[in-house]
């Protein structure tokens, strides 16, 4: 059936540990399959096709039923996330879902647009900087802005490494000043993708979060919001929180 969803992994309510939506209460839905491959990817589980086989084909009803079961009922935001979740056909889900008071945010690169990101409540377009390997298509990118509509509320984030990275946040922040921007320190510590868990490097990551705030303050780009990875901070690499 065309309108099944590829799911890695559906968990919560947690809270969203990232982005305009930081510490809102959240249920994901975890989406397999990417068409990028990130040298510093923390989900591989949900990208590598190594893991395929652990990725559940599910219609739209089944995997709302699951949302409505971890949420007890009470209707909140879902965030459609990956791998790329814009491969998935999403359609469906979000519309059945928005029908029952749920609200709907999606985060992907921006490598693939579709149409029915307008049918979104939030939209995260996440390119990626030199420090992942990959490249960014600024037209694919815009067509994802454009796809969005002025109903969804779409935002622009950047993971930071190092200073290319930084160099890339402000090219795309020029190249769309109207989107509110954020910036986070990239966890350079991410666990195996065969693991729920992993050793992460905390104090690396805060002196990599401590001179992005440095960075951003004496350049004086007031525009910008950096942000933490919350889910980070408080649980490290574990999964499924």
């Amino acid at each position: 059936m065309s309108d099944l969803i590829r799911v890695n992994e559906i968990f919560g309510p947690t809270i969203q540990g990232e982005g305009a939506l930081i510490g809102r209460p959240t249920v994901f839905v975890r989406t397999g399959g990417c068409d990028y491959r990130c040298k510093w990817c923390d989900t591989l589980h949900a990208v590598d096709s190594a893991y395929r086989d652990d990725w559940c084909p599910m219609t739209p009803e089944a995997v709302l039923m699951q949302v409505e079961i971890l949420a007890g009922g009470t209707p909140l935001t879902v965030s459609l996330s990956g791998g790329n979740p814009a491969i998935q056909p999403l359609r469906a889900l979000i519309a059945l879902g928005r029908r029952d008071g749920y609200r709907f945010a999606l985060e992907t690169q921006g490598s693939l647009a579709k149409d029915w990101f307008s049918e979104l409540d939030f939209l995260t377009l996440s390119p990626k900087p030199p420090s992942s390997g990959m490249a960014t298509d600024w037209q694919k990118l815009a067509e994802c802005v454009d796809a969005a509509g002025p109903e969804t509320q779409t935002v622009l984030k950047v993971v930071v490494f190092d200073e290319a990275d930084y160099a890339f946040a402000r090219e795309v922040s020029e190249r769309y000043p109207a989107l509110d921007f954020y910036l986070q320190p990239g966890n350079h510590t991410p666990a195996p993708a065969g693991e729920c868990d992993g050793t992460i490097d905390m104090a690396g990551i805060l002196e990599r979060m401590r001179w992005l705030v440095d960075r951003v303050t004496s350049d004086r780009w007031y525009a910008a919001t950096v942000l933490p990875q919350l889910h980070t901070m408080l649980w490290g690499n574990l999964r499924g929180v």
